[in-house]
């Protein structure tokens, strides 16, 4: 399970159109259930978030705003006085979040935020984020394979040392997950390291994967060849959406994560009925946001 906010990015005024592009939250999702991925990123039906989703949301805020201050400003102190902040900014910006709760009095509430302040000192249990200069926070990377599969996604944080030797690090708000989740959360971060050595010409040397309620951290050494064959996946999964996407035969995929899915009454698996199949989505559709990440 995710544990920020699934969503789909619509298209805003005075942005280039942008063709479909695969991103691994997509990827994901086919291959976990083809019919998912048609609900979330060609109907784009909505999804009522949960708490732990958007407290997911709210940490990842904080730690990008937290980057952004002078060095010697990064403890623990100044991340939380970030956080009821960060949660009202999000709060007007989208109102399901906000409707999550009664209201700013809801005592709720305040148990929901003192949670997250847990969470932020899971993260300065693992690192001191005045120690160094990440190159860049919450960063939109494209790149289309020699395929013409074009990826997309948002990186949590990428640094780069002074010998130029990168790390990509993403953060996780929930525990740490056992074998089928980890192997999901590298999925992810391989994702990235494919796209940001087609960009650079360089392999990262580190992924990275904080997982801040338990205080653990993951680090994981890819190499050129892995990445390829990981680019032959990824080529395989998009020729099946492209496939399902001429015909709309996305089929489900029955399983124990069905009792989380909120699309299960559409479901056929389980007796509903999916809406007509609208066609493949127009440019600028399949668009994965910072909200819309598996973290």
């Amino acid at each position: 399970m995710s544990d920020t906010v699934q969503t789909s990015a619509a298209p805003r005024s005075g942005r280039p159109v942008r063709r479909p592009a695969l991103s691994p939250s997509r990827a994901g999702d086919f291959k976990q259930c083809p019919l998912l991925y048609r609900f979330r990123a060609v109907d784009r039906l909505p999804e009522k978030p949960t708490r732990a989703q958007v407290r997911g949301t709210v940490v990842h805020a904080v730690l990008e705003e937290l980057f952004g201050l002078p060095a010697a400003e990064r403890v623990p102190e100044r991340a939380r006085e970030l956080l009821e902040p960060a949660w009202r900014k999000l709060a007007a910006a989208r109102p399901e979040f906000a409707e999550l709760f009664a209201g700013e009095d809801d005592p709720e509430l305040a148990e929901w935020l003192r949670s997250s302040e847990g969470l932020l000192d899971g993260y300065f249990g693992l690192e001191d984020p005045r120690r160094f200069e990440p190159e860049a926070c919450e960063l939109l990377v494209e790149s289309e394979l020699p395929s013409g599969v074009l990826l997309r996604g948002y990186v949590d944080r990428i640094d780069v040392a002074p010998t130029g030797e990168i790390r990509v690090v993403d953060y996780k708000t929930g525990a740490a997950p056992r074998e089928i989740g980890e192997a999901k959360a590298l999925f992810q971060m391989k994702f990235y390291a494919l796209v940001l050595w087609r960009l650079r010409g360089v392999v990262p040397r580190q992924l990275r994967l904080m997982y801040l309620a338990d205080r653990q951290a993951l680090a994981y050494t890819p190499d050129e060849g892995e990445l390829r064959r990981f680019e032959r996946t990824l080529e395989a999964i998009w020729d099946a959406i492209l496939r399902a996407g001429r015909t709309g035969d996305f089929r489900p995929n029955p399983s124990r994560l069905c009792d989380y899915c909120d699309h299960k009454a559409r479901c056929p698996a389980w007796d509903g009925t999916p809406p007509p199949y609208p066609g493949w989505p127009e440019p600028d559709a399949a668009v994965e946001t910072p909200l819309d990440r598996a973290d």
